[in-house]
C-alpha cells in the first residue's frame, strides 16, 4: 500500500500548513509506515493517509509525487 505522510522537520516548533511537508511511501499498514518515518527521521509526524484508488491516482499526477525508500538493514 501507499500513504501519504505529512510531517514537520521541525520538532521544536508548532506545526504550521505553510512548514507542513509530505513524503509517499509503500508499507504493509498504517503503523508499519509510521514507524519506518520514526525510525528514519526525526521529523515531527502529523498525519500518515492511505492513497488508494481515484485519491493514488490524483497524487501520482502531482510534480512532487516520488516514494521515499529507507535502507534496509
Amino acid at each position: 500500500m501507499i500513504f501519504k505522510v505529512l510531517y514537520q522537520e521541525n520538532t521544536n516548533q508548532a506545526p504550521r500548513r505553510e512548514t507542513t511537508h509530505a513524503l509517499y511511501l509503500e508499507a504493509d499498514n498504517v503503523v508499519d509506515a509510521r514507524a519506518l518515518v520514526e525510525k528514519n527521521t526525526a521529523y515531527n509526524i502529523e498525519f500518515v493517509q492511505e492513497l488508494s484508488g481515484k485519491f493514488l491516482e490524483f497524487e501520482q499526477n502531482e510534480p512532487d509525487f516520488k516514494l521515499t525508500e529507507f535502507p534496509t538493514k
